[in-house]
Order: structure tokens, then C-alpha cells, then sequence
């Protein structure tokens, strides 16, 4: 089998690099433990470099059947504080120069990999977060950071208690404490390595971190200065069937023993493994869904027509998502799925009806734009309700439907191919 075969078959990972400054020319990389994990569990990482107008053509790097993200610089906190900070200027001058590296702000970056993550929740795709990637994650759904640990946590601590999160001269050999959640995620994973206290030592990297977690998570590790260092979305976790939505602060694929690749404790590779086997099925479950039956055999002119049938019934699925680009549709386009319906009045009275109701339907988008002005008045109201609501309410809200439009737009597209199907038999 070709390599190109194996491009097609195997899962497709998205990995966003980070840009940097190398003999006075910007370089764009990816950590290749990151790479050799994803790989060496059967997907394949597909790097979306951190170029400028990139997160305009995210759709070119379709299909997505996971998202990766992980290291970077701090995220724009304009994106996620909705009040002042309580930092001074002093403080804030002081964190620059102390984490100059970090505090460049790179707004591409954050553009791109927010669309990402929330195209994952859109859609259900699963999503790994780490260090940053897992800050992306829970901006993303209304969760705030923490701009500096030490200015802003750690402050009132005792110096005996003050975690240490990054150690500039010692980047893979640092670690520090966490306490694991019970029945979560990480404590399966670390479950034999765990005394009686619930804890790890972890290595990490970072400044920043989670403040407020978004209320659709739950935490799966804490730091002792009380920073969550793990969460997940417990509704949204069965790497069996394609779920996962998860962000870790520590990094798992550098807890390697000193001069060594074997790792600190056996659990330390699991969240990539638990990632890549939810990343295979949610594969499985997106060719389902959009595979014509194997079994369905057509000549040449049955398969212009089923051609010219589907897509029909694809534009009149885009005219009830409605945009102005409906106007421009002809009745020519339209009239072969209706057609089609109406030559195929089925089972029952309520069917026959129900079919005729989609043929009115689809053969006069006028009459659909005229309901659209109907309704301006509901969105006027719609819009003073949800000018009141917070950023979390409205994230909540926004990702909700879109996951039901989804729902709705895949189950529509299944039906109507089985029904295709079943006529042309």
C-alpha cells in the first residue's frame, strides 16, 4: 500500500504550528513528541501553519476528524476578560520582561486555533488541548485565565507553598505536584501509579492558566496553589464513540525519565492513545453517514439521474439556512427533488402529505423569503434577550444550535440518501 493510500485511509489529526524567529526569518514548528504520539496510534498529523489569512481557509484542511493544539504564546486577553484587570502597570511591565517570550501576543494564532476549537464543539470533533491548547479550549467556550500565576494566585501564598509552573532552565526535567479527581479521566489513566494521596508529579510550562472554567466542564487535576491542571467535558467523553473534549496544563509527552524516552508512569501516553482511538471513530461514524451504500449498483444514466436528484435535495437543504444567496436558485434546480418526491407517494396518507409539503416547498423559495420578513420582528426581539445575556450564556447557546443545525443537516443528508437508494433497488 502506498503512502498516499494511507493519507486517505488513516485518520487526519490537525496540529496548528507556532511561529518563531530564526536567523532573522520566522520558522513555523510543531513539538515532534507531539507527532511521534499521533502517529505512532495510527492518525496522521496534518500542520496548519501559522501564516496570516489562514484561519480564512480552515475549510481547505477538511475532513477534520480531530484537532490537536498545544504549545504558543499567551492568548489575547481582550478574548476572554469582560472586566478590568486588577494587575497594575507596574505588573504588567514586570510580566513582560519576566516571560518576554510568551507575552507577544500573536492574534493570527489565536484566530485561527479558536476557530478550531469551536468547530470541534460544533460538530462533536474531538479535541486535545495542551498547555495552551487547553487555555484555547476553555476560552472558547466563556472559561477565563489567569494573566500571570504568580501576580494574580500565588501572591498570598507562604514561599513553602507557591508551586513552581515553569522552570526556564530546566524545561523537561521540572515537576510539580497534582492531585488527581477521582472517576475522571486521568485517575483510569494513572490509576496503578496513584497512592494513597491521589498524586503525580507532572512537568509543565506555563504562566497562565485557567480562572473560571466554563461551566460545561469539570475539573480532573488541581495544582496545591488550587490551579486546574486538567478538565474534560464529561458529556462529551467516549473515545469508543468518537467524544472527546479534553484540556491538560501539564505536558504528559514530556514526563520522560532523564536521557530517556521511557516515561515517568505508564498512564503518561493514554490521553494521546484515548484522543487518536476517539479520532478513528469519529472517522468511522462521518464516512457512515455520507457513504452511498456499497451494495448499490447503477448504470451510467441512473447515476446521472441519482446525481442530479441529491443535489437538488442539497439546495433545497441551503435554502432553509437561508442567505441571500437563495434568491439566485431557479426553479430547474429545484424540481428534480421535488419530482422526485412527488412520483414517490408512499405508505401512508401522513407521508404523502408530508412529501408534498417538501415539494411546495422546495419549488417556491419566494414564498420562503416572504416568511423571513415575517419574522424580522422575532429577530428584533431575540436580539434585545440575548443582548442581555452574559458571554458564557451566549457561547452555551451558540454551540447548541449549531450542534442541532448539524444534527439535523447529517440526518436530512442519511435519509435522503437511503431513500435514493431504496428507489433506484
Amino acid at each position: 500500500m502506498s503512502s498516499s493510500d494511507l493519507a486517505v485511509i488513516l485518520p487526519r489529526v490537525i496540529i496548528v504550528s507556532r511561529r518563531s524567529l530564526r536567523k532573522n526569518k520566522f520558522v513555523d514548528f510543531v513539538g515532534e513528541y507531539h507527532l511521534d504520539l499521533i502517529v505512532g496510534y495510527g492518525a496522521v498529523p496534518v500542520i496548519v501553519p501559522r501564516v496570516a489569512g489562514v484561519h480564512t481557509l480552515l475549510h481547505s484542511f477538511e475532513p477534520i476528524h480531530g484537532v490537536l493544539l498545544c504549545e504558543g504564546e499567551d492568548i489575547d486577553p481582550s478574548l476572554y476578560e469582560d472586566e478590568e484587570t486588577n494587575l497594575s502597570k507596574e505588573e504588567l511591565e514586570e510580566i513582560r520582561r519576566l516571560h518576554a517570550s510568551d507575552t507577544a501576543i500573536d492574534k493570527e494564532k489565536d484566530t485561527i486555533e479558536l476557530a478550531l476549537a469551536k468547530h470541534c464543539l460544533e460538530r462533536n470533533i474531538p479535541y486535545l488541548g495542551i498547555c495552551r491548547g487547553s487555555q484555547v479550549l476553555n476560552v472558547a467556550c466563556g472559561g477565563t485565565l489567569y494573566q500571570d500565576i504568580g501576580k494574580e494566585l500565588s501572591k498570598n501564598f507562604p514561599q513553602e507553598k507557591k508551586v513552581v509552573h515553569m522552570d526556564y532552565d530546566n524545561y523537561d526535567g521540572h515537576r510539580h505536584d497534582v492531585k488527581i479527581v477521582e472517576d475522571t479521566p486521568l485517575h483510569q489513566w494513572f490509576e496503578e501509579s496513584l497512592q494513597d494521596n491521589m498524586e503525580i508529579r507532572v512537568n509543565s510550562y506555563h504562566h497562565q492558566g485557567v480562572k473560571r472554567l466554563a461551566q460545561r466542564f469539570k475539573p480532573m487535576a488541581y495544582a496545591p496553589d488550587g490551579l486546574v491542571e486538567g478538565f474534560y467535558d464529561p458529556d462529551a467523553y467516549n473515545p469508543v464513540e468518537g467524544k472527546f473534549i479534553m484540556g491538560l496544563q501539564f505536558h504528559p509527552e514530556r514526563m520522560r525519565k532523564a536521557n530517556s524516552d521511557e516515561f515517568d508512569y505508564p498512564g503518561c501516553t493514554a490521553a494521546y492513545k484515548e484522543f487518536v482511538k476517539a479520532v478513528v471513530a469519529y472517522q468511522k461514524k462521518l464516512n457512515i453517514i455520507k457513504r452511498v451504500p456499497t451494495s448499490l449498483k447503477l448504470d451510467k444514466e441512473l447515476e446521472q439521474k441519482r446525481n442530479v436528484i441529491v443535489r437538488s435535495f442539497s439546495l433545497a437543504r441551503n435554502l432553509y439556512e437561508g442567505g441571500d444567496n437563495t434568491r439566485q436558485l431557479k426553479e430547474s434546480d429545484l424540481k428534480p427533488g421535488a419530482e422526485f418526491l412527488e412520483s414517490n407517494i408512499a405508505l401512508s396518507v401522513q407521508q404523502e402529505n408530508r412529501l408534498k409539503q417538501m415539494g411546495a416547498t422546495v419549488r417556491n423559495a419566494s414564498s420562503y423569503m416572504e416568511r423571513l420578513k415575517m419574522n424580522e420582528e422575532r429577530e428584533k426581539l431575540a436580539r434585545a434577550v440575548m443582548g442581555k445575556m452574559t458571554i458564557e450564556q451566549l457561547s452555551d447557546l451558540n454551540l447548541f444550535y449549531h450542534m442541532m443545525g448539524q444534527i439535523s443537516s447529517d440526518m436530512l443528508e442519511k435519509k435522503q440518501l437511503q431513500n435514493v437508494s431504496a428507489i433506484m433497488l
